[in-house]
């Protein structure tokens, strides 16, 4: 009985069911607590949403800020384009739009697994495969980020943790087709979260060092061939925006207002929500005025100004934000945890505590076990992250690296767990 209550708990479509069934019973909860009205537009109200809006009533991709202001490069196509689709069919700000757009998030989220339990596998046998999956299953940021509001951060999640077990698996592959998709995979996630575009060297390049190492000739065509096609699906939207701007922008446009929210004379003091022209009237009115790329530009500038003459500042603010990213958005989490007495406050906080101390046993472990596959999954939390502590720290943020994280915690749940095992063994027997 134990054996195959043992075989069922390793089943990966168990592990996928019991994720989905998770995060539909919070829309429940949702759907039980607050009206349909508010499900039906509030989660919408943010860029994604309201871009969405505006392809959907034939405005094109335009006005991120919930009102008229032209042609916008704040985020890269494709899910807000997912969301005009929504919209077009279900209707916008509608509840049933709503359903679709959040069971879209859930099931990203919910076939997540598949991934992260392939790469598991790979990186450490299918003990850690399955744990890991496991983890992302109950993990609360992953059953939250979902359902409270229509980001790309699951979609954003789901293709990492596709890229991590790709690179993983093409250092036993010599298909041209693995390096074409490879190459598709990471063009149509540039185009849905740019911020990844920091892993794409780093994997591509250490995926050529394999290469060589094994002597593979030769070593660098098929990794150039991969990034050439990443970026070959770039171009269509840097040619409209050059196109619509005269300027050239690659992917994103908002570098200069993200650095000024989390850099600037009333960042130390203030929500980050405050200032933001997504709410704050007066910045919305003077990016409305001024114009996307000018508006940016001005925010840049500030913000670096502010960055050079106030470096004690910044150091503080980038340990807060170092902190916050990893207990999941708070720079305070012990004082935190006694403040607020809300206990999926405190779940919350606790399990991304444990999965930071996780993260860093397991990156320890497999350093010294000289796992072969150590850096492609290190690169997530030691790089991807980096924009967050310049900028802005959140949940939401992090999403795309949670799977990496969760991977090596379960490499240290493992590995903790077999050295338990081991002790216990000699202890019966000499005992």
């Amino acid at each position: 009985m134990i054996l195959g209550f043992r075989a069922a708990f390793q089943k990966l479509w168990l592990i996928i069911a019991v994720a989905f069934c998770l995060r539909f019973a919070l829309v429940l909860m949702y759907e039980a607590t607050t009206s349909r009205q508010a499900l039906s537009v509030i989660p919408f109200l943010f860029e994604p949403g309201n871009i969405a809006y505006s392809l959907a009533h034939g405005h094109g991709f335009s006005s991120p800020l919930r009102v008229e202001t032209g042609p916008t490069a704040w985020m890269t196509p494709v899910y807000p384009l997912l969301l005009a689709a929504i919209f077009k069919v279900w209707g916008s700000y509608t509840f049933p739009a709503y359903l679709a757009a959040v069971l879209f998030n859930i099931v990203c989220s919910a076939l997540t697994c598949i991934p992260i339990f392939a790469a598991g596998t790979r990186l450490a046998g299918l003990g850690v495969g399955v744990a890991a999956a496991w983890l992302w299953a109950v993990f609360p940021n992953a059953i939250l980020i979902p359902v409270q509001s229509m980001w790309d951060a699951s979609l954003s999640a789901l293709l990492a943790a596709t890229i991590l077990w790709a690179t993983l698996a093409l250092t036993r592959s010599s298909g041209l087709r693995d390096w074409c998709l490879y190459g598709l995979l990471w063009g149509f996630t540039l185009m849905t979260d740019a911020t990844l575009i920091l892993l794409l060297p780093l994997l591509a390049g250490w995926i050529a060092w394999h290469l060589r190492k094994v002597h593979e000739s030769p070593w660098f065509t098929r990794p150039l061939l991969s990034v050439g096609i990443a970026f070959l699906c770039c171009v269509p939207w840097t040619i409209r925006n050059l196109i619509v701007f005269h300027e050239l922008i690659p992917f994103r446009s908002v570098l200069g207002l993200q650095l000024w929210v989390g850099n600037s004379e009333r960042a130390p003091d203030r929500r980050p929500g405050e200032i933001h022209p997504l709410s704050n009237s007066a910045e919305r009115e003077k990016y409305r005025r001024m114009g996307e790329l000018p508006y940016m530009r001005e925010k840049e500038e500030e913000a670096l100004h502010f960055i050079g003459s106030h470096p004690a500042i910044e150091i503080h603010l980038v340990w807060d934000r170092f902190i916050a990213t990893w207990t999941g958005g708070t720079p305070h989490p012990i004082a935190d945890f006694f403040r607020v007495r809300s206990f999926e406050f405190r779940l919350i906080l606790l399990f991304n505590l444990a999965v930071a101390l996780g993260t860093f046993a397991g990156a320890i472990m497999i350093l010294r076990n000289g796992n072969p596959y150590a850096f492609p999954v290190l690169a997530f939390p030691l790089f991807l992250p980096i924009p967050a502590y310049l900028t802005l720290a959140s949940a939401r943020y992090r999403h795309p690296v949670d799977p990496a994280i969760l991977l090596l915690t379960a490499v240290a749940l493992h590995q903790t767990l077999h050295l338990w095992r081991g002790r216990s063994k000699i202890s019966h027997e000499f005992a």
